[in-house]
């Protein structure tokens, strides 16, 4: 339970989808007065006076709305403007400097899947980047969030978005293969995402606490390539079309157990072996 703890800071979100809505939720217990409209009713008549206005609607819907802000004069010098947007710097907002108290790039680093659900926020990470005052804006939102506001200088920002989608799309991809894995052998469809779920969330606190590669475990890390060896005999008799997925991924462990050398170097020359169907 989040204790309500009023804050004069004021916020107005355009674009009422996953993002949008999922942060309008989170900020609301925590005494922030916030406005969420959806991007379909078009831009309000009156001026937004809120100290923190963002665009939380698809990049390629991100031009049309700055033009349309500009013309109608929408935004005024109390307010600071960011987009959520990963992949885009903060020069996409740069036409509203002229009447705004400055641009920003403020892209949450976690995964909102569903308007209906808000994710854990506490401890997540914000790429923000931009103008001074506007980023100061969003690192106090950021703050009051539990979340860690950080700026990287010189940073690809594709690469940025590529990784992040690695890892939160690739994994809900990850955990429904091996969903369809665990009801092959025997586990109510149901079941298996309540069993994944927190799996993951193991995983994602060893990723965070212990690091790289120390947050590996399993039969690669050991250097066993007998159990490798069983898992691909099972997928491949129960998901055949899981196996090249499978293979890819020991691959991918590969150099990080080398790295721990939990096991003699022969048996990741064994695991690698396998893995490319050797």
């Amino acid at each position: 339970m989040v204790s309500i703890v009023k804050s004069d800071l004021s916020v107005a979100i355009l674009g009422a989808g996953k993002v949008g809505t999922a942060l309008a939720r989170a900020l609301r217990p925590r005494g922030i007065q916030v406005t969420l409209r959806s991007a379909r009713r078009g831009i309000p008549k009156r001026p937004i006076q809120a100290d923190l206005l963002i665009l939380a609607v698809r990049d390629g819907k991100l031009g049309d709305l700055v033009r349309e802000l500009l013309e109608l004069g929408a935004v005024t010098r109390r307010t600071a403007v960011v987009h959520c947007a990963g992949s885009l710097g903060p020069e996409v907002l740069a036409p509203l400097r002229a009447i705004s108290a400055g641009v920003a790039q403020m892209h949450p680093m976690i995964s909102f899947a569903s308007p209906g659900f808000v994710p854990t926020l506490k401890g997540g990470q914000m790429h923000v980047d931009g103008d001074p005052r506007a980023v100061a804006v969003a690192k106090r939102l950021a703050r009051s969030l539990g979340m860690s506001a950080r700026t990287i200088p010189g940073l690809d920002r594709v690469a940025y978005h590529a990784a992040a989608g690695l890892v939160a799309n690739g994994a809900a991809a990850l955990a429904a293969a091996g969903s369809e894995l665990l009801v092959q052998g025997g586990v109510a469809p149901d079941v298996a995402p309540k069993m994944l779920g927190p799996l993951l969330r193991s995983v994602a606190d060893n990723v965070e606490r212990l690091g790289l590669p120390d947050a590996l475990t399993g039969p690669v890390r050991r250097g066993d390539a007998p159990g490798v060896e069983r898992h691909l005999e099972v997928i491949a008799g129960r998901a055949p079309h899981l196996v090249p997925l499978y293979r890819a991924l020991v691959l991918a462990q590969v150099p990080l157990a080398r790295a721990l050398a939990d096991g003699p170097a022969v048996a990741f020359d064994s695991i690698e072996r396998l893995a490319e169907g050797r």
